[in-house]
């Protein structure tokens, strides 16, 4: 029976070894693929949300742009309607009229006036 337990204690040594063989390579971090795959849809969707931010704020910026540009035309085009409004005052003035039909066109205002009341 000492044989045997020699031999059952080889093998139990042998078998003891082999389980610290596996416990060794059990011992290795294992990857877990559910985290890992979650992992990567987290990531995935967090790109995804950061290049719809990135790219809303790029449009954003260049609508400001063009409403800064618009507001700036708008600007012009006020001043330009008011120095035509200037313009066209002083094309109407009586002054101005008299002046062009007297030197240009030779008329003059009569000095006499007959007013006829025909019925």
């Amino acid at each position: 029976m000492t044989i045997k337990r020699k031999e059952q204690t080889s093998a139990q040594r042998e078998t003891a070894a082999h389980e610290a063989e596996l416990t060794l390579i059990k011992g290795r971090p294992r990857l877990n693929h559910l985290l890992r795959s979650r992992c990567r849809i987290a990531f995935v969707v967090f790109a995804v949300l950061a290049m719809a931010v990135v790219i809303r704020s790029g449009i954003s910026a260049s609508r400001g742009y063009a409403l800064v540009a618009t507001q700036t035309q708008a600007q012009q085009l006020e001043l330009e309607n008011e120095r035509l409004r200037v313009e066209i005052a002083q094309l109407k003035s009586p002054q101005r009229i008299k002046q062009i039909a007297e030197d240009e066109l030779g008329m003059i205002v009569p000095r006499k006036m007959y007013f006829s009341h025909e019925r």
